[in-house]
């Protein structure tokens, strides 16, 4: 059976078309995979989304749902592409249930800080030594820095400047010590150990 000719304007000849076809299934694959990634991604976008929607709103009334689910599918669909990268990697048993055991350990520490915080303002004699402090991280991925960094900042007392590579600048209220290590110890370990176990 002759092969047909191809059609003009196509410059490739039939040697470059047989090539295509063999590296079909290859190139199927990576867009099947590319395609499930992209999904689980706006996956993770559309819970975040409706549960910020139900903290916001507070009320689980089912015309509040219905329209929570959609303006989180809209987001989601509209938005996803933008949500960082790694985000897909969320969907995963173990990475949950580390988060959600991170959100007490946050709590627990702001808890203390607030209350360190205000012992400092009530008490004027408390001496303090507010500056900037140099802590490293091992974190890599861009959600488990925000994280961090995000989480530093909540935390009264401390508030984070800037982040350079594995570096990261913390305005600490009371600066204890010259001794990086420590400070990270401090500042850092108490939360990055975990979301270690979250974003990595």
């Amino acid at each position: 059976m002759r092969l047909p000719a191809p059609l003009p304007g196509i410059r490739a000849g039939w040697a470059g078309i047989l090539f295509c076809r063999l590296g079909e299934p290859a190139q199927r694959r990576k867009i099947r995979e590319r395609t499930r990634f992209d999904f689980m991604r706006r996956i993770v976008h559309f819970i975040i989304a409706l549960v910020v929607w139900l903290l916001l709103t507070w009320n689980v009334e089912p015309q509040n749902l219905i329209a929570g689910v959609v303006v989180a599918a809209l987001s989601a669909a509209l938005f996803g592409h933008l949500f960082p990268r790694h985000s897909a990697l969320m969907v995963n048993l173990r990475r949950i249930l580390w988060f959600i055991y991170y959100i007490p350990v946050f709590l627990i520490h702001c808890f203390k800080a607030n209350l360190d915080v205000a012992y400092r303002v009530l008490h004027m004699n408390v001496p303090i030594r507010p500056g900037i402090v140099r802590v490293k991280t091992t974190l890599k991925s861009d959600m488990g820095l925000t994280f961090l960094a995000n989480s530093i900042t909540l935390t009264p007392g401390t508030l984070t400047v800037d982040i350079i590579g594995d570096d990261m600048y913390i305005h600490w209220i009371n600066v204890i010590g010259d001794d990086t290590e420590e400070q990270t110890r401090i500042i850092v370990k108490r939360f990055e150990d975990i979301l270690k176990r979250v974003f990595e």
